[in-house]
Order: structure tokens, then C-alpha cells, then sequence
């Protein structure tokens, strides 16, 4: 059922769909199918942006260079008047890798990109499937938790932690502050919202450089020493850019994962029958969490901005400075791209998806978000093949992020 707000004008290919409308949050892949239907790429009036929906576009435009993250036509949208109260939290995304372009943003990534090539990735292999199953014996014995907390979060966030080199036990502390920086993603965020993420910002980058001064008296093997090294070199990291990587990839090496793993269990549960069936062998596991992370992605939207006048489809042209919003789990679910996009079939022979991006952007966690996604899943449902939902899901109303409230199972 498409959500009661939804209006579409085929002609002027414009859409009223609020975000926030509890049908959509809750189930957005109908209203997807309707607009795809009709006119794949539309103007959404709510968020005043021309939106891409079908697969292949999304695709071609991710890895479009005449696009960016990066505002250079116009002022910043960080020193926009009236944010004065977003200081903190505008102070880090202005540095951060993921809004940047290069120049800048081929030296950032370079910096952190050999931590997390796949044959690096690879070793962590033992140390995520010990995790996973010292969370299982952990509740076992409880006969019915909420998933998200007592599995899904836990396992990124203490390898990450571990990457970086910094306390496993601040780990619900990170994930706190993680959570209240988010929520400024939210469909108009209010201004109280807007002020928790800004306290929040604060507090995670204080933390931080009391720590990296602390850390910098000790080094050791793992990747936060190495930015301290960079940044010490005065050339290739300042110390603003230091902290705001590590808190992007605090943040974005749990925040998609925690969601995309609660999303695969829901959806795998839902199927019904033995859950250890799609967990055969390794081949099987792989494809697997490949459709999980195509059937239900954590993260539906990425906007960039035209660096050049673009048409980006007959009679529809961006100008310099204007946004296009790429919709990532629309395009994962397109009919012209896939064969039943809504039935779950990992063993599909159109397998692919745009969760992780494309281009330049494609994110740097990927190979380790697949490793973790393999192992936990597979440890869960063969500790566990009795698992099943004790409650309903709901997702929480944080879209363009696409996660559960809570997942509470029972075996």
C-alpha cells in the first residue's frame, strides 16, 4: 500500500511523499515501485530535489565526475547564516572525507584506505567470528533479547574500536554519540535535535584530542597511530582533519552495519523454514549477504552537487550548484535491473546493488562491513536456528538511514 500523503504528477514528474509518514518509514519499497512505474526520476517536493531511482542512473551518476559532495558553486551549506548553533557539528563534517573532493579527498583516503583493503580485511576474520560467538554464549541462555543491542551493535563496534586503537570500553559511549550526531539526517531536523547533535559533535571531539595526545606519548600498531603520524608531519593531515576521520570512521564503521544486520535478520526470519540453509558454505554466505544488502539497505539516499550544467535526462537540466539525491535502495530494487526485486533470493543471477555507493565515494568500509555481515550471521543462525521474532520490527523514523528501532527475538 502506497502511504496515504503520496501525490505524483506524471507529467511535471513531481512528488509529494513526506519521509516521515509512518507507512513509508515503515515499508518505503511500495512507494519506490509506484514512482519507478510511472517516471523513474522526479522531482521530490518535500526535500526540493530532482531524485534518480532506477539502478542504472544511480549507477552512472554515483561515478559522474561532473557531480560532487562538495558545494563550489554557491556558499557552503556550513556557513549558511542561522547554524551558528551547529558549530561544533559543522566544524567536523567541513573536514570530513566523505564531503570533501579531491584534491583533498584523494589525500584523505589515501591516508586510511590500506587498512581497509580486502587482504587486510581478511585477517579479522577469526577475531569477528570469536566475537559473534562470545555474544551468543553471553545470552543464550536468556531465551529472548533485543538483537540489535546484544549482537548487532557489539561486533562493529569493538573491531573498529580495535582498528583505530582506541578503548573497547568507550564503546556505548561512541555509539551514543554516534546516534545523536546522526539523527541530524533527519527529514528537517528540529531544533532541539539540532542541538543534542551539536553537543554531541562536541563531546566526541573533545574526547578525542584528549586522547590523541595521549596517544601520541604512546603509539602503537594500529591505524589511529598512523593518523597521529600523518598529522605530526605537517603536511598531509591536520589536526582537524585527524579527528574528524576517526569519528567518521567511528561512526560509519557500526552505524550502516548495526542497521544492515538487524534489517538481514528480519528479512531472513521472514522467509520462514531453517535460517542455517542459507549459510550452506562460504559461496552461499557470500550471496546471502549480497541480497540481504540489496533487498533492504541501510542507507536509501546520497545527494551530490551539479559541478556543470547537466542534463541528466531529456528536458530535466541541473544547473552549477543545484543537488541531485541518488536513491540507493530504490535503485536496489528496480524492475528494469532486477527480476522480482521485492522476492529475497540469493541465489539470483542479476546479483548487485549500489549500497556501498560507487566512483570515488565508494565507502572505504565495505570489505570489512562484508566480513562482518558473513561471520555474524552465520555464527547467529547456527547457534541459534530456532530464532524467530518475539515482536514485530519497526524501523526508526530516520530516513534517508534505513534501520530498526529494535529487533527482539526468542528461540
Amino acid at each position: 500500500m502506497v502511504s496515504p500523503s503520496f501525490s505524483l504528477d506524471p507529467d511535471l514528474k513531481r512528488l509529494r511523499l513526506s519521509p516521515r509518514d509512518p507507512l513509508f518509514v515503515q515499508d518505503p519499497y511500495p512507494a519506490y515501485a509506484a514512482v519507478q512505474a510511472v517516471c523513474p526520476t522526479f522531482f521530490w517536493e518535500d526535500y526540493g530535489l530532482w531524485c534518480l531511482s532506477g539502478y542504472e542512473a544511480v549507477n552512472r551518476f554515483l561515478r559522474d565526475r561532473r557531480f560532487g559532495r562538495e558545494n563550489r558553486w554557491g556558499p557552503p551549506m556550513l556557513d549558511a547564516p542561522g547554524r551558528e548553533h551547529l558549530a561544533d557539528f559543522d566544524g567536523i563534517e567541513r573536514h570530513s572525507l566523505l564531503e570533501r573532493e579531491p584534491p583533498v579527498h584523494t589525500r584523505l583516503r589515501g591516508l586510511v584506505n590500506r587498512a581497509f583493503v580486502s587482504r587486510q580485511i581478511e585477517r579479522l576474520r577469526p577475531r569477528v567470528e570469536a566475537l559473534a560467538h562470545g555474544l551468543v554464549d553471553g545470552f543464550a541462555a536468556e531465551r529472548r533479547i533485543d538483537l540489535l543491542p546484544a549482537f548487532a551493535t557489539p561486533i562493529p563496534v569493538t573491531v573498529i574500536a580495535e582498528m583505530l586503537g582506541v578503548p573497547v570500553a568507550m564503546g556505548p559511549q561512541l555509539v551514543d554519540w554516534s546516534n545523536r550526531m546522526v539523527r541530524m539526517y533527519t527529514h528537517r531536523p528540529s531544533r532541539t535535535v539540532q542541538e543534542d547533535a551539536n553537543a554531541a559533535a562536541r563531546a566526541f571531539a573533545d574526547y578525542l584530542r584528549d586522547y590523541v595526545g595521549r596517544r601520541r606519548a604512546a603509539p602503537g600498531d594500529d591505524l589511529l597511530s598512523l593518523l597521529i603520524s600523518a598529522s605530526d608531519g605537517g603536511e598531509r593531515l591536520s589536526e582537524d582533519e585527524l579527528i574528524t576521520s576517526v569519528i567518521l570512521l567511528l561512526n560509519a564503521g557500526h552505524e550502516a552495519t548495526v542497521h544492515q544486520t538487524g534489517n538481514a535478520v528480519r528479512t531472513i526470519l521472514g522467509e520462514g523454514g531453517d535460517p542455517r540453509r542459507f549459510f550452506g558454505d562460504p559461496a552461499a554466505t557470500e550471496a546471502t549477504v549480497e541480497e540481504c544488502l540489496r533487498f533492504d539497505a541501510p542507507l536509501h539516499m546520497f545527494t551530490r552537487f551539479a559541478y556543470e550544467t547537466v542534463e541528466i535526462e531529456p528536458g530535466i537540466v541541473l544547473q552549477p550548484g543545484e543537488q541531485v539525491a541518488l536513491l540507493l535502495g530504490a535503485a536496489n530494487t528496480d524492475p528494469d535491473a532486477f527480476v522480482e526485486p521485492r522476492r529475497f533470493d540469493p541465489g539470483r543471477s542479476d546479483q548487485k546493488n549500489v549500497t556501498f555507493g560507487a566512483g570515488i565515494h565508494f565507502c572505504i568500509g565495505a570489505p570489512l562491513a562484508r566480513l562482518e555481515l558473513q561471520v555474524a550471521l552465520k555464527v547467529l543462525f547456527a547457534r541459534l536456528p530456532g530464532l524467530r521474532l518475539a515482536e514485530t520490527p519497526a524501523y526508526r523514523d530516520v530516513y534517508h538511514f534505513h534501520g530498526l528501532e529494535r529487533l527482539v527475538v526468542e528461540w
